[in-house]
């Protein structure tokens, strides 16, 4: 592969693990890591996800240097014989390994902290390259590391995500505006990003509605990305001409105007975010009565500081006999038209409202599969309700595709929807 002729403002992550390749979890981490770099003028062009191999990684680092000036791995430094990304940097770079006095401090000042002393594996956390500059910890006890090797900048962090952004933004994004402070004279401008976050409608809608939004001659990209918490659209540009001329925030009243009310949030807010800020601002309190999302939502309310205030209490009612006993549904209507339907979704939410006597409740219930579906009630069938302490309760079918895990992020996703929509028709009316 032929190298870029400027590399120096390109950047690559490359995400390390073997439980990224087989699904134990998904890299989050380089998304961040993207919006940091491109804050000052860094674009990330390169994702890569390796296993624990030693030799892969160096294989997936010496690729990464032709092509990138700066790249951040992040995982494979714990103390366990599986973390080997100091031993494969070191190994392409030719660097000696040697246990460093701050990095060993560091380390057991926060392990003491927890009450613990390091032992002989997490010693092995303050093996660093002798050329390299440590990168401290403020969250965890694996300290990262800088190292330049022909022109390339290697940061090594852990990959834990909130150790992982703390240390971005208190040692990496410093590190990088110092090494590359001739940047300001040669013009460089940060890459502006405006975000919007959409939910119920598909993917090939938004993209229909934004058609012709973007032209070729305009020095903005517009992406999309979706997800089973909806569709995200993007405004890329880079430097600040746009923004001066106005131009990003011209296009970006045109997405709010065409996206209008499936735009649930912008930047980095999340649908919860948005809820409890409704629901505070309200001096309203919310319960929720669970049974296919099994409390994911009572989980995506109380990930939000300060829910306390307004989250009152949920239950997870699983099985029919809890439906009727916890929440007081009848259970002539869970025989006859069957857990899963508009009418036990209703009683959920209304029994969850009186005997809370909250100002909202919310209730879902549906089939996320992979067995429980009939030809009447296929896998992905779900039922939301809503009790307001109105004279109705309101009541939504859903019908979701995916696998189980994407039926319940859906479900969820679309039950904190409708609850914002109902909140947002209560401001009206105030």
């Amino acid at each position: 592969m032929r190298p870029p002729k400027d590399r120096s403002f390109i950047a690559e992550t490359i995400a390390i693990g073997s439980e990224l390749l087989i699904g134990g979890r998904s890299d989050s981490n380089s998304l961040f890591i993207t919006d940091a770099l491109g804050a000052i003028g860094i674009a990330v062009r390169f994702k890569s996800i390796v296993g624990d191999d030693q030799s892969d990684i160096a294989t997936v680092l010496k690729a990464a240097c032709s092509r990138a000036g700066i790249v951040i791995l992040t995982g494979g430094l714990g103390p366990t014989v599986d973390d080997r990304t100091r031993e494969a940097i070191a190994a392409v770079t030719g660097a000696r390994l040697a246990h460093r006095k701050e990095a060993l401090e560091g380390m057991k000042t926060r392990l003491a902290q927890w009450g613990r002393i390091p032992n002989k594996g997490q010693l092995r956390q303050a093996l660093i390259p002798s050329q390299a500059i440590v990168l401290p910890n403020p969250v965890g006890s694996a300290p990262g590391f800088a190292l330049v090797w022909r022109g390339t900048h290697f940061i090594a962090l852990p990959g834990v995500p909130a150790e992982m952004r703390a240390m971005v933004q208190q040692s990496v994004i410093p590190y990088v505006i110092s090494q590359y402070e001739h940047s300001k004279r040669q013009g460089r401008q940060p890459v502006m990003r405006m975000m919007f976050h959409t939910w119920g409608m598909p993917e090939a809608d938004v993209d229909a509605k934004l058609k012709g939004l973007v032209t070729k001659r305009m020095s903005i990209a517009l992406g999309l990305l979706a997800s089973p918490t909806g569709v995200l659209v993007s405004l890329t540009t880079e430097g600040e001409r746009a923004l001066k001329e106005g131009t990003l925030t011209s296009l970006a009243e045109e997405v709010r105007a065409r996206l209008g009310e499936w735009i649930y949030a912008e930047g980095q807010d999340t649908m919860e975010e948005v809820v409890g800020r409704l629901l505070l601002k309200q001096g309203r309190t919310v319960a929720v009565a669970e049974s296919c999302t099994g409390g994911l939502i009572a989980y995506r309310l109380t990930q939000v500081p300060g829910s306390s205030v307004y989250v009152d209490r949920a239950a997870v009612c699983y099985s029919n006999q809890a439906k009727i006993e916890m929440l007081g549904v009848p259970a002539k209507l869970v025989y006859d038209y069957g857990a899963v339907s508009r009418e036990v979704a209703a009683a959920m939410a209304k029994g969850m409202r009186e005997r809370t006597g909250v100002s909202v409740a919310l209730s879902v219930t549906g089939i996320a599969g992979p067995g429980g579906a009939t030809e009447t009630k296929p896998v992905g069938l779900v039922y939301i309700g809503l009790d307001g302490g109105g004279d109705e309760v309101i009541t939504r079918e859903f019908r979701f595709h995916g696998d189980r895990s994407v039926i319940r992020q859906r479900a969820v996703q679309a039950a904190l929807d409708m609850l914002r929509r109902w909140l947002l028709i209560k401001k009206g009316n105030a």
